[in-house]
């Protein structure tokens, strides 16, 4: 008997008929003969009763440490539980509604954005033994054997996926709104299509490049335990986007495939640093480092060295810049796209592609990275979406 972990969103548990179509999918793997795990995210998004930013909203004048802020962001997935618990008990199907510490996840102490340690399933296999259904609130955990914590944004995608490798599971399943994971973003580009199935390491890029797929430590989860997970629609019954632990799966697309997808990341500020004294440059991203500014395009030369950051961190890292007294300039309104696949690694000439087909659309390269799965340029904001559609073109992404 098979393990499927569903995970389903705050738009697939929002309105009583989304939770009857949550039902139906959980319902249809009982039926099928599998043991189901559900993880269900707060009901809705900000204005709506439940959602975690509208319980944010009651205390945002209020002075309130981490920990207390935790455990009120902690109540909306526990209300979701309970409802789709009640909801298939009403079927006349056992489910007990579980919180992130019965599920076993146990945290560091970062308020906020816990990560998981280690976890302990067993309460939750006990229940699948008993042919109890499992209705776990997802993004929480506990540190320390009493305190809840959350684990980030996106922290029921991780719920799901550490729950689906603990257990090892057939397959973890996202439910969301969308129909699965796209060669780019379809607001840029009109003939963005849907991935049929993608290598792991490939989603881990998307998101850390500013795509917004799914998180990266659910992603990191389903690569340790080897378990394949699909992102779907709660609303249909679209196949999807399978994500897998397996890096050949690769190796079955067209031979031309060698980019995989395009995102682009927005508000990047780029810092350029004149030369200054020897170590100095490593005390100075030590500063940054301590005061939670993430660095990222970090090209050093012998007379100065360049970087981008979060232009919401600018302000902050300007004032560093002034105590150490180093000659520095900061330009703003830039972006950041970037082309990613996994059979980009030893093909010649796919540098080459992406600066002829930026630099066609009149797109000033001011910085670029590259890796075995990615290679990123940094331009000006106002090229974003010109540059992300003359690169999808490029290598062919879009629809037939």
């Amino acid at each position: 008997m098979a393990v499927i972990v569903q995970k389903f969103g705050g738009t697939s548990v929002s309105t009583e008929e989304n939770r009857h179509r949550c039902l139906q999918k959980i319902i249809t793997e009982i039926e099928n003969g599998n043991q189901v795990v559900a993880v269900v995210s707060a009901m809705g998004r900000k204005g709506e009763p439940y959602a975690t930013d509208s319980l944010l909203e009651l205390i945002k004048d209020e002075k309130t440490n981490k920990r207390d802020i935790d455990l009120l962001m902690s109540c909306g997935e526990i209300i979701s539980s309970v409802v789709i618990s009640a909801m298939l008990n009403s079927e006349g199907y056992r489910a007990n509604a579980v919180t992130g510490f019965q599920a076993g996840i146990m945290t560091n102490g970062d308020s906020g954005s816990a990560m998981c340690e280690y976890i302990n399933c067993s309460y939750i296999k006990a229940l699948l033994d008993d042919n109890v259904i499992p209705i776990v609130a997802g993004f929480q955990g506990l540190h320390d054997g009493i305190e809840i914590t959350t684990l980030g944004r996106g922290g029921s995608d991780t719920t799901a996926a550490l729950i689906g490798a603990a257990l090892h599971a057939e397959r973890v399943d996202i439910f969301t709104d969308v129909d699965g994971i796209m060669t780019a973003d379809p607001r840029i580009a009109a003939d963005a299509r849907i991935i049929e199935s993608m290598y792991g390491g490939e989603v881990l890029q998307m998101a850390q490049q500013g795509a917004k797929v799914i998180h990266p430590r659910a992603v990191e989860a389903i690569l340790r335990g080897e378990v394949n997970m699909f992102i779907k629609n709660t609303l249909n019954d679209t196949p999807g986007t399978m994500i897998t632990y397996d890096i050949s799966v690769n190796e079955t697309r067209n031979n031309d495939s060698v980019i995989t997808s395009i995102a682009s990341m927005k508000n990047r500020s780029q810092i350029i640093i004149n030369k200054i004294a020897e170590n100095e440059d490593s005390d100075i991203l030590n500063e940054m480092a301590k005061q939670g500014i993430s660095i990222d395009l970090i090209n050093i030369f012998t007379d100065h060295f360049v970087f981008t950051i979060d232009s919401g961190d600018a302000e902050k890292a300007a004032g560093i810049f002034d105590t150490k007294g180093v000659d520095y300039k900061i330009i703003d309104n830039l972006c950041k796209v970037t082309a990613i696949g996994t059979k980009m690694h030893g093909v010649p000439g796919v540098m080459a592609r992406i600066v002829t087909a930026l630099l066609n659309e009149g797109c000033e390269i001011l910085q670029s990275s590259d890796s075995h799965m990615h290679i990123s340029c940094l331009i000006n904001a106002q090229d974003e979406n010109k540059a992300v559609n003359a690169l999808h073109k490029t290598f062919h992404l879009g629809k037939e």
